[in-house]
Parts: C-alpha cells; sequence; structure tokens
C-alpha cells in the first residue's frame, strides 16, 4: 500500500513538474507561438516544423492539440492546416523523452533554489524562468524516484505477474500504454515511468516499446475532450490525430523486435535505448505522412464529414 501511495506521489510530481515547465515557457512566448500557428502554416511542411519546434518548447502535444483546436474553433486556422501540426506534434513531444534521460541529478536542488527564487520576482519573465526550472526539477527527481521504486517492486508478486503478463504480449503491453496515458493524461509520465521500470531491470526493452507505441494513441484523449462543444472542423482535427497515431501504431507494431535491436545498437542504457526509439517511431511515421498530408486530410472529412 505505501509503494501505491508513494508511486501515484511520483506521478503526481511528474505531472506537476511538466505542468510547471509547460507554463513557465507558455508564458515567456505565448502570443508569438499563437502567431506562428496562425501564420505558418498555408502547407503541410511549414505545419510540421512550426508543430515541432512549438511542442518542443511546450513540451506537450497535448497541450499544442489543445491550443490548435481551440484555435480551429476561433476560425484563425482550418482544419486542413492542422494536419502538418498535428505530424509536427508526434516529433516535438520525442524532445522530452530525450531530455529526461540526461543524468543531471546533481542539479536538481541548484535547480529548484533557483526557480524558487526567480519565481517570486516581480518581472513576469524571471517568474516565468522560475516556473520552468521548478519544473524541470520536479520531473528528474520523479524520475529518479520512479527507478527507485521500480527498484523495490522486483520482488512484489502482483507486480511481477502484472510485468509478466505484460512481457507476454506486446497488444496488451500497448493496450496498457493506452490506458494509462489516458488516464494520467500524459505520454511523457508514461515514458518516463517505463524508462524507471527499465532503469531497474524489471522490465523488457520489447514490452516499453509496446507500452510507448500505446501511449501515442492514449494521448488523443485530451485533443478529443478538446472539442467537446466546438464545431466541424475541431472535430476534424481530433479525428486526424487519433487515426493519425493509430495508423503509426498498427505499422510499427510487427516490427517491435526490430526496434528494440536498433535501439540495442544505438545506446548501452534501456532509458536512452527507448528515447530513440521513440524519436525513430514518431519522425518516420510523421515524415511517412507528411507527402500524402491533403489526400490524409480529404479521407477524414469523407469519413467524419456526415
Amino acid at each position: 500500500m505505501t509503494q501505491l501511495l508513494l508511486f501515484l506521489l511520483l506521478i503526481a510530481i511528474f505531472i506537476y513538474g511538466m505542468t510547471l515547465l509547460r507554463s513557465g515557457l507558455f508564458n515567456l512566448s505565448a502570443d508569438s507561438l499563437k502567431n506562428w500557428l496562425a501564420v505558418l502554416t498555408n502547407a503541410p511542411w511549414k505545419g510540421l516544423l512550426i508543430g515541432t519546434f512549438i511542442t518542443a518548447i511546450l513540451q506537450s502535444s497535448s497541450a499544442v492539440m489543445i491550443i490548435t483546436i481551440g484555435m480551429v474553433s476561433a476560425r484563425m486556422l482550418t482544419f486542413p492546416q492542422t494536419i502538418g501540426i498535428i505530424l509536427g506534434t508526434n516529433i516535438g513531444t520525442t524532445f522530452t523523452t530525450e531530455l529526461i534521460t540526461f543524468n543531471i541529478e546533481s542539479y536538481i536542488i541548484p535547480m529548484a533554489a533557483a526557480g524558487s527564487i526567480l519565481a517570486v520576482m516581480k518581472r513576469k519573465n524571471l517568474q516565468s524562468a522560475g516556473l520552468a526550472l521548478l519544473g524541470i526539477s520536479a520531473v528528474f527527481a520523479a524520475m529518479r524516484g520512479f527507478e527507485y521504486l521500480a527498484g523495490s517492486l522486483k520482488n512484489n508478486d502482483l507486480v511481477n505477474q502484472m510485468l509478466l503478463a505484460l512481457d507476454g504480449s506486446h497488444l496488451y503491453a500497448v493496450f496498457a500504454g493506452i490506458i494509462i496515458t489516458a488516464i494520467i493524461q500524459s505520454s511523457t509520465a508514461t515514458t518516463g515511468i517505463i524508462m524507471g521500470f527499465l532503469t531497474a531491470g524489471t522490465m523488457d526493452l520489447n514490452t516499453a516499446i509496446a507500452i510507448m507505441l500505446g501511449s501515442n494513441i492514449g494521448t488523443c484523449v485530451d485533443a478529443y475532450l478538446a472539442t467537446i462543444g466546438s464545431g466541424r472542423e475541431a472535430k476534424l482535427s481530433a479525428y486526424a490525430h487519433i487515426w493519425l497515431n493509430c495508423i503509426g501504431v498498427a505499422a510499427f507494431y510487427p516490427f517491435i523486435d526490430l526496434l528494440a535491436t536498433l535501439g540495442q545498437n544505438a545506446a548501452d542504457h534501456a532509458d536512452v535505448q527507448l528515447a530513440h526509439i521513440s524519436v525513430l517511431f514518431n519522425v518516420v511515421s510523421s515524415l511517412l505522412v507528411l507527402p500524402f498530408a491533403n489526400q490524409f486530410g480529404r479521407f477524414i472529412i469523407k469519413l467524419h464529414d456526415r
């Protein structure tokens, strides 16, 4: 029971840290980000670049999708403009998974101290920078906590049974990724938790990849919920987001073992391997769809605009 409460606390700290980081960075650049989305998305490849850049800044594909759907509802963007942005958000979110693999344990307390000081300053830019630093320190502290907790759970029979069930079926692992991400509303948090289990040696890389793939579908829930009460084009954007991620996962699902081999050849540490595989999956799946973005948009309209 104590371990479960600690696990939930770490998830809360991780998500809170991501929220602080996102808020700080967004406050520093909110107006310019919205202008870029509105002006620089007249071609799918431009939308992909802007979506990637803004998601990397905000550290959240869900946040960018919610902003995008809000702009569609306000008629600042059209549905076709969002296709490239959606592809870009899938790439941009991988910056976070790469970031949390860095070993900066010795800097967590100094960053938190500096962030606390800046957060109480009068200047808004300094406050925002302070929130970002506090957010980063909370994220890394939670990551270290996940690693410690995963190691202590090695001897827990229930946890071992659950992990064995997931290790025995990639499909179960994909569904686990979808459910976990839909509940905690952050694919990054899901990946961070899995990285903790990988580092502790309690999970196979293949299973972690399957969960990561599922998290890309689970993260669509936020965007879909944001369309409640919205107009036709906003809903089409959410449907496009869901279809793109589902198609990408379905295309890569048969190659999970190959992805694991590529990851093991690309890095020595399991958490870094998963981060690299996440980048590979999102970049390749987005670039494969990019040349057919307009046709894909017409497909979504034909399928859902009834």
